[in-house]
């Protein structure tokens, strides 16, 4: 007979902090999130967690669960064997602020240093912009378009553990979508921004970006691509 009880760690504090353990009434159709927000208003309310939409679409829910990043709405908690531990932390390579809560100024700050906003090759035309929908360059900029700047695939991503200054997955992956899109203003300074080691360079290509995306892009795909159009533009 299956257990009813979950037995839950859940990191507690800040960076320095520790797990405190919780059982949790197994039930239904229950995620992960159902699991925290049980702790949170029976067992311990000042345990701190974000999350907003419920239904697997804002990514404000994102946390790391038995060491790997996932949306908390979107991860049934009977995908995970009932003798074992459920483990919940914080997304990983990101400040911790409390609890399951991260500091997300860092990761957008590397979008800002990317230079990842678009900004319009003609300021003054009246009429709407015709990009023709089976071009190589807008199919290339659909296939990233869909990030929603979760942090998953940064909290994922070996590269941004070993070097802080790595601008990771997500930024990298904007900036290719802005390349790719033919109303966006000069090129060259996309490529400037980010044809360093600190930017598609310094890729390993490990995939894990691609792997735990929830949105199921390709990140990995989008940093290829700027490393050859990189060294097109060297040569």
């Amino acid at each position: 007979m299956q257990n009813q009880v979950i037995n839950v760690e859940v990191w507690r504090s800040d960076s320095n902090g520790s797990f405190a353990n919780y059982k949790v009434p197994r039930l239904d159709k229950q995620t992960i999130l159902d699991v925290v927000t049980y702790i949170q208003r029976k067992l311990d309310n000042t345990l701190s967690y974000r999350y907003s939409c419920r239904v697997g679409m804002c990514g404000t829910c994102a946390m790391t669960v038995n060491g790997i990043p996932r949306w908390a709405c979107r991860t049934q908690a009977t995908i995970f064997d009932s003798s074992d531990r459920i483990r919940i932390e914080p997304l990983k390579n990101f400040p911790v602020i409390k609890d399951l809560v991260v500091n997300m100024d860092p990761f957008f700050q590397k979008w800002k240093s990317a230079g990842a906003a678009f900004s319009a090759a003609d300021q003054y035309t009246d009429d709407f912009a015709k990009v023709r929908p089976d071009s190589i360059a807008r199919q290339a900029a659909d296939q990233a378009i869909e990030c929603i700047g979760c942090g998953v695939c940064y909290s994922a991503c070996d590269v941004v553990k070993w070097s802080p200054d790595y601008l990771g997955p997500a930024a990298l992956n904007r900036i290719w979508t802005l390349y790719n899109d033919e109303r966006q203003d000069s090129r060259n300074h996309l490529l400037r921004n980010v044809a360093s080691d600190s930017g598609c360079l310094g890729c390993h290509t490990t995939q894990s970006c691609t792997r735990f995306c929830p949105k199921e892009l390709d990140p990995s795909g989008s940093i290829a691509g700027l490393k050859r159009v990189a060294f097109r533009a060297l040569f």
